[in-house]
């Protein structure tokens, strides 16, 4: 037997267990409870934090092969510890914190951390956000993409894409570069057309290890692509790191400035500078007559802003290089000559100056 059999030696070989259908390790999201060594004899409890009976069972089969494997093991147990249903706050070596803000800390190598928000989907936040950081590299800015909608990754589409990262030897998550930026999202780790199948307990251990576990090098912004709403990946972020400010997307029409009002009120009731709004779908304007159409209504960017104080950041038109770009791998940001590039770019001067402004509060 053994006798360097021991809860450390049993975690390490666990990290070559992915999770069904990604390319993400078992224990990086948390789905390793508590470990017990005694003797020859090991038990690993596995966290359920899926709905899918075959996910457990496929991520308890590796867990055993893994465990098996290893130099003096007997016997292995692998028992489900369902946190799935609502309980007291984890307190374990391996359990969120019952302090929220308790692992809150800057990155390393990243300067400021600004997120691009909405509470509405299909506001075009993610174009906003893509278009946003590679408005920044092009003012000459070191610029990181974190792509957090865990469900919904659109960035590598919009950036063409289909290379993972790397990983380093130590376990850390090097980014793909691309376009002049450092870029990292739940769509590189998974097959194409894999569905993410997750419970929030996995979104919240997702979103932490993009923020704590990717290696990013010497970044003065990393703009971070929210999912909408205002739940899971949007508490994780503000509970993980400082936030230098959010900038929330929104179209005119009363039913996206609806929920923008209530992403505005999360983030300010969790003390996160809101930066100011950004209307997407703006205006459209028409490249024979010249003629402008307010296709989602006008002006309602501009109310909100001014309801809760806060700047009109840009009115991004409708342009058909922002549709185009997004779905063939080149964003309308890098298109010399379309109204979408300039007003990225002045939406960029904006955030530079404001969410500096903000840090040195």
């Amino acid at each position: 037997m053994s006798n360097n059999l021991n809860p450390e030696v049993v975690m390490e070989a666990l990290r070559e267990v992915k999770v069904p259908g990604t390319r993400v390790d078992v224990v990086s999201v948390n789905l390793i409870g508590e470990i017990k060594v005694t003797g020859g004899e090991v038990v690993v409890s596995v966290v359920r934090t899926s709905e899918k009976e075959e996910t457990i069972a496929a991520v308890r089969e590796g867990v055993m092969q893994a465990v098996s494997a290893l130099p003096g093991v007997l016997s292995v147990q692998v028992p489900v510890d369902d946190r799935s249903r609502p309980a007291k706050a984890p307190t374990g070596p391996h359990g969120q914190s019952p302090d929220p803000f308790a692992d809150r800390k800057k990155l390393p190598g990243v300067d400021k951390v600004v997120a691009v928000a909405s509470a509405k989907g299909g506001v075009g936040k993610s174009s906003v956000a893509v278009n946003l950081a590679l408005a920044l590299a092009d003012r000459g800015h070191r610029v990181g993409l974190l792509d957090a909608d865990v469900y919904g990754p659109s960035v590598p589409t919009m950036l063409g894409l289909t290379e993972g990262p790397e990983i380093t030897e130590d376990k850390k998550i090097l980014p793909v570069r691309s376009h002049g930026l450092q870029v990292i999202s739940m769509g590189l780790l998974l097959p194409p057309d894999q569905p993410v199948i997750w419970r929030g307990p996995l979104v919240f251990s997702a979103v932490r290890q993009f923020l704590k576990d990717v290696q990013w090098d010497n970044l003065e912004f990393l703009i971070v692509d929210m999912p909408p709403g205002t739940g899971d990946a949007q508490l994780t972020l503000i509970q993980q790191v400082p936030l230098a400010g959010v900038v929330m997307v929104t179209t005119p029409q009363e039913v996206a400035l609806a929920d923008v009002r209530r992403g505005i009120m999360m983030f300010r009731e969790t003390e996160v500078p809101v930066l100011g709004i950004v209307e997407n779908m703006s205006f459209f304007v028409c490249p024979e007559s010249g003629k402008q159409y307010d296709i989602f209504g006008q002006g309602g960017g501009g109310r909100v802003a001014a309801q809760y104080g806060l700047p009109l950041l840009g009115e991004i038109p409708i342009d058909p290089a922002i549709r185009k770009g997004g779905d063939a791998g080149k964003p309308a940001a890098r298109v010399e000559g379309s109204s979408a590039r300039e007003a990225f770019l002045q939406l960029a001067d904006k955030v530079v100056e404001l969410a500096v402004n903000t840090e040195a509060k």
